[in-house]
């Protein structure tokens, strides 16, 4: 099985388009079959004012398809406090991290 039910993950939407937002998501998984998984947690967007990344209030339940292709799918580590994830710009980097010793650097998909 690709993902456990409980565990964590960060998802981060493909965009098409130059002008499409940047969408992630961080939640857990409750269930997984067949290249789809049914998660729960929160999305985060970019505030095109400030250019930071903005958790939104709201806690969501949605199908994800891990196969589209559209996805970039992190697995986070089991200590990793959901509730206090953030993003962080280090020089030329983002980083999301929840304030412990963890982060997922991603540079490689920042908007720079």
């Amino acid at each position: 099985m690709i993902l456990k039910p409980r565990e964590k993950i960060h998802v981060i939407h493909r965009r098409h388009f130059e002008k499409d937002l940047h969408r992630h998501f961080v939640g857990v998984v409750d269930w997984y079959d067949a290249g789809v998984a049914r998660v729960t947690g929160n999305v985060y967007c970019v505030n095109g004012a400030k250019f930071k990344f903005v958790r939104r209030p709201e806690t969501r339940t949605r199908l994800i398809s891990v196969i589209s292709g559209d996805l970039l799918v992190n697995i986070i580590p089991d200590s990793v406090n959901l509730d206090q994830v953030a993003y962080h710009q280090e020089a030329r980097s983002v980083r999301v991290t929840d304030g412990s010793d963890w982060y997922l650097d991603l540079s490689e998909h920042a908007w720079m």
